[in-house]
């Protein structure tokens, strides 16, 4: 008889154990975004998730394997949308708008990501470098194909492929590293509804008139 409920007892403790899991990777996030690789503690992470210290190493074998775990946590499902789009068919224009659309809202509502992906470029961490050949080089490489096929297509102006990579990028990505302090510079609040939607328009707009041959026109919606 007691056979018969096995199964239910291991999908319990399976489920258990992936509730656990998920409470350590959304407390490890809060507290390396707040401090850092090199500031984080596993006992401020340990009371943060509600379990045992000693649950952190049996999941993650130790900080290094938690940050990384953190780090792609963070990266997998924006990954898969992003590529996807970026190498859909249809018009150039549309699809880096959505792009930088989408990437600006998925760090603005995960607001702890900003701090941990400035960290994720600028670590000596080793995970460092397997993440990026997992989710940063292929994304990359669309982005790239991307602006190429829209000058080619006479979209998008003449430009240097990789810098104007790097700077599409960097135009979302740094107001969120800065966000703490921007309130020196007149912004009462970064993630305010209407800072959000001006910064956003901002973008949007700099890429137009900065990239597209005609940024008045109107843009397909594919």
């Amino acid at each position: 008889m007691a056979a018969k409920f096995f199964p239910a007892r291991v999908k319990s403790r399976q489920a258990r154990g992936l509730e656990t899991r998920a409470a350590i990777l959304a407390a490890a996030g809060s507290v390396f975004a707040e401090s850092g690789f090199a500031g984080a503690r596993t006992e401020s992470i340990a009371a943060a998730a509600g379990v045992n210290k000693a649950l952190l190493f049996y999941y993650f074998k130790d900080l290094h394997g938690l940050y990384a775990a953190v780090l792609e946590n963070q990266s997998r499902d924006f990954h898969q949308e992003a590529l996807a789009l970026l190498t859909t068919s249809g018009s150039p224009r549309s699809i880096l708008l959505r792009y930088v659309d989408l990437n600006f809202d998925r760090i603005s509502k995960k607001r702890r990501f900003a701090p941990l992906h400035h960290q994720f470029f600028t670590t000596s961490h080793p995970a460092v470098s397997r993440l990026v050949r997992k989710y940063a080089v292929p994304r990359n490489l669309a982005l790239k194909q991307l602006l190429e096929r829209g000058i080619r297509e006479g979209e998008f102006r003449e430009v240097d492929i990789r810098h104007t990579a790097i700077s599409i990028s960097a135009l979302t990505v740094f107001y969120f590293s800065v966000a703490p302090v921007l309130k020196h510079f007149g912004h009462t609040h970064a993630y305010s509804d209407a800072d959000l939607k001006c910064r956003k328009q901002q973008v949007l707009d700099f890429i137009r008139y900065g990239l597209f041959r005609r940024p008045a026109a109107p843009i397909p919606t594919d």
